[in-house]
């Protein structure tokens, strides 16, 4: 299937609307993506035209996004891009243009912001066994050249001496 997928940064227009489907949840706002360039005769950047998405979210990115988006936060919207025209009374109408969402994110080039995960399903009180955490640790190397995990050095072996400061070597 070929679709086309963009990416669009911009500000949520309206407040997103939430509807609870039979085939789950789905979320609609509008995105206003303004270009800006450097206006040299003003020595200051300037807005230019205002391109208005309506953007649509299913499931559980439309449960996150009416919890976590408000009107004028900067966002980053990925999707697939939907063209329509209407016709009224036999005559071309009107142009709309979606985007059926894929990812939506705060853009924190503009501000900051903070994730919390949700929808995630509590381990049960039945001791249903967990993933341990992985050891994230870079290996080590100690005096026998062996790498240690955790480390630690051999303690069979002596310690280098620190106490006084190493000769330059000489490389050719």
């Amino acid at each position: 299937m070929n679709d086309t997928i963009i990416c669009a940064v911009g500000n949520v227009a309206t407040q997103p609307v939430y509807r609870d489907l039979a085939a789950g949840g789905s979320a609609r706002f509008r995105l206003a993506v303004t270009s800006r360039y450097w206006d040299r005769e003003k020595s200051a950047w300037t807005d230019g035209h205002t391109n208005f998405f309506t953007v649509w979210a299913n499931r559980q990115l439309a449960t996150n996004a009416t919890a976590s988006l408000n009107v004028g936060d900067p966002v980053i919207v990925q999707g697939r891009l939907k063209v329509r025209t209407e016709l009224r009374d036999g005559q071309q109408g009107r142009t709309s243009v979606d985007i059926d969402a894929v990812a939506i994110g705060h853009d924190i080039s503009r501000g900051t912001s903070a994730f919390r995960r949700s929808g995630r399903p509590e381990p049960t009180a039945a001791g249903a066994p967990t993933q341990p955490e992985p050891n994230w640790e870079t290996p080590t190397v100690n005096s026998m050249g062996a790498t240690d995990s955790t480390g630690a050095t051999d303690s069979t072996q002596p310690e280098p001496d620190t106490s006084r400061p190493r000769e330059p070597v000489a490389v050719p």
